[in-house]
């Protein structure tokens, strides 16, 4: 039944068992034999739990184990490497993924452990753990949630877990939406199961959830990307990665509507989700060039927190971020490593929001040159 163009969705609250219901219906043991190895590769971008509404649902992926327990695939694996600056450990633990991988008897990998190899397509080259390899079936489970440059994140640009730190660097230097889509032609994914169930709808890394109360299976990802899109309020012309993507023939949703299948319609909440507008207006005060997300998404928790603190209005702006700073210098405010050449700065590497916030309370307008933190 899992059809290629389409993308079933399940509506509710109780993940774990959601997830089993739904392969059930979608029939996809008609897709595995007992002899494969599987792969899931959640979304731990920070260590957080769930209810942040930035990281995958430890009940989502222990639904998922339990299902390919019941039909005979016993070679599972979790496999996870945090955004730069964080502790993959850490957030298994954080998540509940270390309780439910030792729980079932899984593997876990912190893949930033692990070896790396060059693999390329066509003039594309970038650097993938050869940990993933390993294993016959990828089962990637993003979380539906807003992205602060790509507009949304899920299924493609979850991906960018399986390389390494200078390589997730790179991709941000490159400008994120070319190299995901890449990615994703280089490393295929076998079938997506996105977690819904509550997701921030204004940053990739939490602390504004809003319940979705649903989860998303499909085969393409790019059909899944575009119904997030869809339902998220953005045009898939505003989420480039998606039309690369499917250029490069990963998958089919640039354009299309992609054929939505609701296994509990009686459950759905109707609607566009609404996107709080917190971080938009945060992001006008950054001049941001090839940021890391670990690096902009500290600045904007350090502007949330200032404007929480009342003492937005006296930040002197623009605030400078990004790795297409590394060769620059004047006067203004740099944050970050990349950003050193500035007369006022905070060399940090990545910098942490607690210290972006103590460094901007440190200024004022009339902040003298040569400032540091």
């Amino acid at each position: 039944m899992l059809e290629a163009n389409a993308v079933y969705v399940m509506h509710g609250n109780e993940p774990r068992a959601m997830v089993r219901e739904a392969l059930e219906r979608v029939g996809l043991s008609s897709h595995l034999k007992p002899s494969m190895s599987v792969a899931l590769k959640p979304n731990l971008v920070v260590p957080k739990p769930s209810s942040s509404g930035a990281t995958t649902s430890a009940e989502l992926v222990e639904g998922t184990i339990e299902y390919l327990k019941k039909h005979d695939i016993h070679w599972i694996c979790i496999l996870e490497s945090s955004g730069v600056g964080h502790c993959t450990s850490e957030a298994y633990r954080i998540s509940g993924m270390e309780s439910v991988a030792r729980k079932h008897g899984v593997g876990l990998v912190d893949l930033k452990k692990e070896g790396s190899e060059e693999v390329r397509y066509g003039s594309f080259k970038t650097r993938v753990f050869k940990k993933i390899w390993e294993f016959d079936y990828l089962i990637n489970l993003p979380v539906v949630k807003a992205h602060s440059q790509t507009r949304i994140t899920c299924a493609l640009k979850n991906l960018k877990g399986l390389i390494p730190d200078e390589e997730k660097r790179r991709f941000h230097s490159a400008g994120l939406h070319k190299p995901v889509a890449y990615l994703s032609k280089i490393v295929p994914q076998d079938l997506v199961i996105a977690d819904g169930i509550m997701g921030d709808l204004t940053f990739e890394e939490g602390g504004t959830p809003v319940a979705m109360n649903r989860i998303l299976v499909a085969r393409d990802p790019v059909l899944l990307d575009a119904y997030v899109c869809d339902s998220l309020g953005y045009r898939i012309d505003e989420v480039h990665h998606l039309s690369i993507a499917s250029s490069l023939g990963v998958g089919k949703g640039d354009g299309r509507k992609p054929r939505i299948i609701e296994l509990n319609k009686a459950l759905r909440v109707p609607g566009v989700l609404r996107r709080e507008k917190t971080v938009a207006s945060l992001a006008r005060m950054i001049d941001d060039r090839e940021a890391c997300s670990t690096c902009y998404g500290s600045l904007i928790h350090a502007l949330q927190r200032m404007k929480g603190k009342g003492k937005l209005s006296s930040i002197p702006e623009p605030l400078h971020i990004g790795q297409g700073y590394k060769d620059s210098s004047g006067k203004g405010i740099g944050i970050g490593h990349c950003a050193k050449g500035f007369s006022s700065q905070l060399q940090r590497c990545p910098p942490q929001a607690v210290e972006i916030v103590h460094f901007l309370e440190g200024l004022t307008k009339s902040a003298r040159p040569n400032e540091r933190a």
